[in-house]
C-alpha cells in the first residue's frame, strides 16, 4: 500500500491524468496538452519531438499524425512509444511507456473534421518528415490540394490517430530540497484495465 494522498489520490491513473491536465489548462499559458514523444528507429536510435496529446481515454492516450512521418514509421516498426507531459507552472509531470495502435476510424474522422480547413488541406499537402525543396513548393502543393479537394476535404488514409496503451505511467511532483514525490503505476504488457500495481519511487 502506498501513501497516495492529495494530488496523487486516485484509483485510476487515466482519471488522475485527466485531472492533472484539467488543472494544467487553467495554469499553463500555451499548449497544456503538449508532450515530448519518444520513439526509436530500426537501428535503435532514439528520436523525440513535441506533439499534442488530444485525448485521454479510459485505457489510453491518443494523438494524431501522418502515419508516413518518421514517428509514424518508427512506431509501426517497434510497436512501442513513450512520452512525458511536463507542466512547469504546476511543477508536475506524467511519464508514459506502452504499446501503440492506430486509431483510424470514427474518432480520427471526427477530429480531422473539427480542424480548420487549411490544417486539413495541409495534411494532404505535406509529405511529413520528407525533404522539401522550399516553402513555396509546400504552399503551391497546398493550393493544388485546395483545387482537388475543395473546402471540405476528407481525411487522408495516411493520416489518423495513434493510441498509446500504457504498460507504465509515472506521476511526478516537485518536492522541497529536490525530494520529489513519484508514483509509478505498472501492469502487464497486455494487462486489462484496472490491473495496476502502484509503487512509490525514490526522487
Amino acid at each position: 500500500m502506498t501513501d497516495r494522498t492529495g494530488i496523487f489520490a486516485a484509483d485510476d491513473p487515466f482519471a488522475l491524468a485527466r485531472t492533472w491536465l484539467a488543472e494544467a489548462r487553467e495554469a499553463e499559458v500555451n499548449d497544456p496538452d503538449a508532450v515530448a514523444l519518444a520513439t526509436v528507429d530500426a537501428a535503435g536510435m532514439p528520436n523525440v519531438r513535441v506533439v499534442l496529446m488530444r485525448q485521454i481515454e479510459d485505457n489510453g492516450f491518443v494523438f494524431f499524425t501522418n502515419y508516413d512521418s518518421a514517428k509514424g514509421r518508427e512506431m509501426a516498426g517497434s510497436g512501442n512509444a513513450a512520452f512525458v507531459m511536463h507542466w512547469k507552472s504546476l511543477r508536475r509531470q506524467i511519464r508514459v511507456r506502452g504499446r501503440v495502435e492506430r486509431e483510424d476510424g470514427a474518432l480520427a474522422d471526427a477530429y480531422y473534421a473539427a480542424r480548420p480547413v487549411d490544417s486539413r488541406l495541409g495534411a494532404w499537402a505535406s509529405a511529413q518528415s520528407n525533404p522539401l525543396q522550399s516553402r513555396q513548393v509546400l504552399m503551391d502543393k497546398l493550393d493544388h490540394m485546395r483545387s482537388v479537394h475543395g473546402e471540405d476535404p476528407q481525411r487522408p488514409a495516411f493520416w489518423g490517430g495513434i493510441r498509446i496503451i500504457p504498460q507504465e505511467i509515472e506521476f511526478w511532483a516537485d518536492g522541497a530540497n529536490r525530494l520529489h514525490d513519484r508514483f509509478r503505476w505498472t501492469r502487464p504488457a497486455r494487462g486489462i484495465p484496472g490491473d495496476w500495481t502502484v509503487t512509490r519511487l525514490s526522487p
